[in-house]
């Protein structure tokens, strides 16, 4: 961490270009002698990074940015703030994979104390500067491995947080007993530790796989953000012994759209088939990933155009739908399908259909964009068509 960053002249230089070209700003000659320019490139990068991310930061002098990796898996602002909105008011969390600290931010609005860790020595320091000129008094920094810190004491705290790391290696993985730490086998002494733990995975994992794996699991939150599903979010609970919960939540800027349901619930439920009436209705990802195929329908009162076909239907518009809704202006078959009657450009959509969408543009010729939807699907009678719908809402 070079403090020389933190300089007035420094800062001043940062902000006076935070719009400019960061590859420009690394090739030019600094104008300090006691920071290079790769280092001002970083920080005005930073910035720039930051002001998608956690808006509220951006306009905070002093604040020091990390590597970039460290800030692309940083949590959003909006998936931060969901993520705080489950903790009680008053309560004590302990973050155990703390990275650049936007998570415990959030926590610290509503938690009594919250204790970052992080085991990079180098990124613990900037999260403890940045936590000072946030003035935020309530958050204990530790440099160190936070699993070891908790072994190693009888602190006991109302949360534990912890982001297993997803990269082994250098590679990628996805299943949990892959992740570090092995937060399988660490069940028993997280819950000697705390009454609830909150663990952030990846949205490919497998949530019923994981549901097996842990033990006490609550409630499970499938968070998306502008239709991408950007975390999984497993809610163990000392001793619970209930069904789970599965809630899919859209964040919204109006405020998060949860549609909660469990598996029993989801199984028990039958939602009545039918073609296409006057409303084409697709569900968010997060549905989708919940695996609330049936409720989304029973819930919002709509037909479902085929048992694996997840689309709906409706003769009268459902403006409240977690997904996107369409006016349906025509349905081809595609049995009597010639090029000529398709669009020429349109979004075209495949599901639950024997073609993927580059084959589907090549075969009829249809290039990418516009107002115009057309939806490749197959209907509950087992016909392939071909859906034009005009977009409604969001």
């Amino acid at each position: 961490m070079n403090k020389a960053i933190l300089s007035p002249d420094v800062q001043a230089f940062i902000y006076a270009n935070r719009d400019k070209d960061v590859a420009a700003i690394a090739l030019a000659k600094s104008p300090f002698d006691n920071v290079q320019s790769r280092e001002l490139a970083a920080q005005v990068d930073g910035l720039q990074r930051i002001k998608k991310k956690v808006a509220e930061w951006h306009n905070v002098p002093g604040l020091y940015f990390p590597d970039k990796l460290n800030l692309e898996q940083a949590s959003s602002m909006a998936t931060g703030g969901f993520k705080a909105s489950l903790i009680k008011h008053g309560s004590r969390l302990i973050d155990l994979t703390g990275g650049f600290g936007v998570d415990s931010f959030y926590f610290a609005q509503r938690a009594l104390e919250v204790t970052h860790c992080e085991i990079n020595e180098h990124l613990s320091a900037i999260v403890a500067h940045n936590f000072d000129v946030l003035r935020l008094f309530n958050i204990t920094c530790f440099s160190g491995d936070g699993v070891q810190k908790i072994r190693q004491s009888s602190q006991t705290y109302d949360y534990i947080y912890i982001d297993p790391s997803r990269r082994v290696n250098q590679k990628k993985v996805f299943r949990l007993e892959d992740c570090v730490p092995d937060i399988i086998a660490l069940q028993d002494l997280f819950f000697e530790r705390a009454t609830c733990i909150i663990t952030k995975l990846a949205p490919l994992l497998d949530i019923h796989l994981a549901l097996k794996q842990l033990e006490h699991v609550r409630d499970v939150y499938v968070v998306s953000v502008d239709n991408d599903c950007k975390e999984l979010l497993f809610i163990q609970q000392k001793a619970y012994d209930g069904e789970t919960t599965i809630h899919a939540v859209r964040l919204q800027p109006d405020g998060p759209q949860d549609l909660s349901f469990t598996n029993t619930e989801e199984k028990e439920h039958e939602v009545p088939l039918s073609p296409p009436r006057t409303f084409l209705y697709d569900p968010d990802v997060a549905i989708n990933k919940a695996g609330a195929f049936k409720t989304v329908g029973i819930r919002y009162g709509l037909h479902k155009l085929g048992l694996h076909t997840h689309l709906y239907t409706s003769d009268e518009l459902v403006p409240s739908f977690p997904g996107k809704c369409f006016k349906i202006v025509a349905v081809h078959p595609l049995r009597a399908l010639k090029k000529e009657m398709l669009l020429k450009k349109a979004n075209v959509v495949s599901k639950n259909f024997p073609l993927r969408v580059d084959d589907l543009r090549k075969k009829f010729g249809i290039r990418d964009g516009g107002d115009d939807f057309l939806y490749f699907c197959t209907l509950h009678d087992g016909e392939h068509v071909a859906i034009h719908g005009i977009r409604q809402i969001s």
